[in-house]
């Protein structure tokens, strides 16, 4: 689909939603391309998923109210809530900071603060998105890497999904009211749940802590795992349906992505160098005749995870995003939507 179908498309009724819902309309601050479009993989047969941004209203800022997010299913369309794209993108959360990356064209509507977030996107980069990218990559690996019991690696992600959220715990203390480090300890044991091999299991001893802190830190946790759910549900719709070249094209394009990070100090969504390679993988150079990934394959992800290693230990990126501008900027557009300035 061209990018002028696009804009067409979503001047129609089917998009209304966009100009019509309580918390869109004038308060969109940016949308673009997401999925296949975003990242140059599409073919004819590729949904259109449409990604962005809206302010809180002047009334909900003032009044402490927040929306996280407005999804229609029906067009595959996600506007996240300011404040909830800018949790994401702090905690580099891999399937929202390609948001910033975009191809110029793919950007549908930039408002001044949309720019604005986009020219200062560099204060979420640091070796934490290095290991968000990675272990999000990683968990998708193992599960191909399996072929046939899916249950086997269950373990394995169990651990990743630990890693990951003990990664992001790491600024709680920063942002957070204050907590003795042993108050929250989340450690791995043998699963209660029948489903599961092993499990996330958590002990918590806090007293006279405030209750909105502690429900952005368990929302951060769950978000957390509710996108490593979503990676088992891909990859086990991905077999049912005959799709793993897709699903092996996105894992080698995490990896390409991941690596830009430490190498380039970017976020490079659309992959036009890669192009060829990527649709390769997708059209199935890289599976048997049983229709598995071949060895080559896992030789190909080993080659570039190795580049990403390298990458990480050369890197001149700070340990941690520049909380502080991060910070300013929130209370710049915020202060713009209360003064109605959008």
């Amino acid at each position: 689909m061209k990018l002028e179908e696009i804009k067409e498309k979503l001047a129609g009724s089917e998009y209304d939603f966009l100009r019509n819902n309580q918390h869109l309309g004038k308060n969109i601050i940016l949308l673009g391309l997401g999925g296949s479009h975003a990242y140059g993989t599409e073919t004819e047969t590729s949904d259109l998923d449409v990604r962005g941004c809206a302010l809180s209203s002047r009334e909900e800022i003032l009044c402490g109210e927040n929306f996280e997010q407005v999804m229609d299913i029906p067009t595959d369309t996600t506007v996240y809530s300011f404040t909830k794209l800018i949790q994401l993108l702090t905690d580099c959360n891999p399937n929202t900071i390609e948001i910033l990356g975009l191809r110029p064209d793919h950007y549908l509507y930039l408002s001044d603060i949309g720019r604005e977030l986009l020219d200062n996107r560099k204060m979420f980069l640091s070796r934490k998105a290095i290991n968000s990218f990675s272990g999000y990559a990683t968990a998708q690996f193992r599960r191909l890497d399996n072929k046939s019991a899916r249950l086997a690696d269950q373990s394995v992600q169990e651990q990743h999904i630990l890693n990951s959220i003990q990664m992001a715990s790491e600024s709680f203390r920063e942002m957070y009211f204050q907590y003795p480090g042993d108050a929250v300890k989340l450690y791995i044991d043998k699963a209660v749940n029948n489903s599961l091999d092993t499990e996330i299991f958590m002990d918590i001893s806090l007293k006279h802590y405030p209750l909105r802190d502690y429900k952005d830190m368990w929302n951060r946790m769950s978000d957390i795992v509710r996108d490593y759910a979503k990676v088992g549900k891909r990859n086990q719709n991905a077999i049912s349906h005959n799709k793993l070249g897709k699903h092996m094209m996105h894992l080698i394009r995490l990896y390409i992505m991941c690596t830009d990070i430490p190498e380039k100090g970017e976020i490079i969504t659309y992959r036009e160098a890669e192009h060829d390679l990527l649709m390769s993988i997708r059209n199935g150079a890289f599976l048997d005749g049983n229709r598995q990934p071949t060895d080559e394959f896992f030789e190909l992800v080993e080659d570039y995870k190795n580049r990403l290693d390298y990458a990480k230990k050369n890197t001149d990126l700070p340990e941690q995003p520049d909380y502080e501008a991060i910070r300013e900027f929130t209370i710049y557009a915020n202060g713009r939507a209360v003064n109605r300035d959008i």
